[in-house]
């Protein structure tokens, strides 16, 4: 199998780190480390177009505003991207889907294979779940992360949306009943009850290492360093 070229925006991350360590055991070319401020001794250095040379993808896990210079740099220079980042706003999607029209754009809130394949899971039983059945989602986090709900359960939660065919204003108010704790060192544990009236279903994804995320992220930058332009997100890459 041929290396892939990559590089990492969010490198002095802790994503960004176990992404470089699992490149450099694994068939892949580090082209470039990149975050917000450069760091010599690391061999970090501030993103630009001019230091994607060649053909590869960018993997993005930095912050909604290094996700924005990520869209940039690998568009003007014609690499596929990565985006794992969370938290992402309006504006930030609108650069990624204006990006994906010249280049492939990967974006998923959870690399997983395991959660991804959990949400398709959720699409199977919304769809066939009584109407008097009620869903809960519970996830939790270390202290570290800024955002919550998390990016994960808002994906669960538009897997069900998606089956159950509510409206935004409907997902939106059904947000309330995601329930976020943030605690220690947890790496990222997810849960979602449905609740009958004599019955409950619970599905849970529990993950034990961040490396679950760094090497679905390794996956999608070999998809993304050969795609067509385009916006896709890990069920396209895991379909491949």
């Amino acid at each position: 199998m041929s290396k892939v070229r990559i590089a990492v925006n969010g490198a002095a991350g802790r994503m960004g780190a176990r992404i470089l360590a699992l490149a450099a055991a694994g068939d892949f070319d580090v082209a470039g480390k990149f975050d917000g401020k450069a760091d010599a001794s690391a061999q970090i250095q501030t993103l630009s177009a001019s230091q994607l040379s060649g053909k590869g993808a960018l993997i993005d896990f930095s912050s909604p505003e290094g996700t924005a210079a990520s869209a940039q740099a690998a568009s003007t220079a014609g690499w596929g991207l990565v985006v794992g980042t969370t938290g992402l706003e309006a504006k930030e999607m609108e650069l990624l889907k204006i990006a994906a029209q010249k280049i492939p754009v990967v974006v998923s809130s959870n690399m997983s294979v395991g959660v991804n394949l959990v949400a398709e899971l959720l699409e199977l039983l919304a769809k066939k779940m009584p109407t008097d059945f009620d869903a809960q989602i519970t996830e939790a986090h270390h202290t570290h992360k800024k955002d919550a709900p998390s990016g994960t359960a808002i994906m669960l939660l538009n897997a069900i949306a998606a089956s159950k065919g509510w409206d935004a204003r409907r997902t939106q108010k059904e947000k309330e009943r995601i329930h976020s704790i943030r605690e220690g060192e947890i790496v990222g544990d997810h849960s979602v009850l449905f609740s009958g009236p004599a019955e409950t279903i619970e599905i849970r994804h529990h993950a034990k290492s961040r490396d679950i995320f760094a090497g679905g992220a390794l996956v999608a930058a070999r998809f993304a360093a050969s795609a067509k332009p385009g916006l896709y997100n890990m069920r396209d890459v895991l379909q491949k």
